[in-house]
């Protein structure tokens, strides 16, 4: 169990002294009720897409004025250019800047050579080296000790979720990806 998320509200133009983040808490500072109710989402683990239409638009709004996933950098890992090409479509659209791999060994060769990469989005049936002994190695790496990596599979069996968490997965949904289920995971560790 990680630190506890503790949003600190303040209007709008109104100062104050700052929190600071310790490994008990990680403190979030807000400012406007949209901004509000996308950090409670997050911290609760909510996904807007199951909003009641009325609060969706206020987070769609929100999300369509701030961008916040613009500019960042994903790496996506996957054997199949569909796969890569369906995600890098949908996260550019976002104004996302993709960058992929499309097998285990160039993944950790590009997370150890570019800073810039934000997640990795990583596909688990792969031929030679899996996502899982890769994203074992990526751990290893500097630059990915802390590194936001989200298990991608279409063939989600019983127990597949623990080990990807056990290799180093901060998240987990199956293919089909749910384009508002994966933006609001990569909204979420873009907070941590």
């Amino acid at each position: 169990m990680g630190p506890v998320p503790l949003i600190l509200y303040r209007a709008i133009g109104v100062e104050g002294s700052s929190w600071v983040s310790d490994d008990a808490v990680t403190v979030h500072e807000v400012r406007g009720a949209p901004r509000l109710f996308d950090a409670a989402l997050i911290a609760l683990h909510r996904s807007p897409a199951r909003l009641p239409e009325t609060k969706r638009s206020v987070i769609d709004n929100f999300y369509e004025s701030a961008k916040p996933l613009s500019g960042k950098r994903v790496l996506i890992v996957d054997d199949d250019m569909r796969n890569i090409f369906a995600l890098a479509t949908v996260l550019e659209e976002h104004g996302m800047d993709i960058v992929w791999a499309d097998n285990g060994r160039e993944a950790i060769n590009r997370v150890a050579n570019d800073p810039g990469i934000r997640w990795v989005l990583m596909d688990i049936m792969m031929p030679e080296m899996d996502g899982m002994a890769t994203m074992k190695e990526i751990r290893k790496l500097p630059q990915g000790r802390n590194l936001p990596m989200i298990a991608v599979t279409a063939k989600a069996m019983k127990g597949d979720r623990e080990k990807c968490i056990e290799a180093g997965a901060r998240d987990y949904p199956a293919k089909p990806v749910n384009t508002p289920d994966l933006l609001a995971v990569l909204r979420a560790w873009l907070q941590q």
